[in-house]
């Protein structure tokens, strides 16, 4: 059983920071897995927000936060980051770490096996 805990959410003025984390829990090695974030704002689907290959050596951006975000990950520390700056109102939603296990196509939330429970992040204006 995969199992991963998003942890790193909260209130964050428009301009400012916050960094996700994503911990994979029991005997989960993300290793194994091809990592992704996704969010999802109230009334709306889950959209796609980054994603990193096993070995991070190919990393994939949504175009609303490429240059803004950055997700890296520390096989060694079982854990996968996100890191947002330059925060905006429109970022506020619910983040969702996942782990896809076929190296399928890394934009699409169909390729993902294993969810976390997902942590609040709101932006004020």
């Amino acid at each position: 059983q995969v199992q991963l805990v998003e942890s790193g959410g909260g209130l964050v003025q428009a301009g400012g920071s916050l960094r996700l984390f994503c911990a994979a829990s029991g005997s989960t090695f993300i290793s194994r897995y091809a990592m992704g974030w996704f969010r999802q704002a109230p009334g709306m689907e889950r959209e796609f927000v980054a994603a990193i290959r096993r070995s991070g050596g190919s990393i994939y951006y949504a175009d609303s936060v490429k240059g803004r975000f950055t997700i890296s990950r520390d096989n060694a520390k079982n854990t996968v980051y996100l890191q947002m700056n330059s925060l905006k109102p429109e970022d506020t939603a619910v983040y969702y770490c996942a782990a896809d296990s076929n190296y399928g196509d890394a934009y699409a939330i169909e390729s993902y096996d294993y969810w976390g429970q997902g942590t609040q992040v709101t932006v004020s204006s």
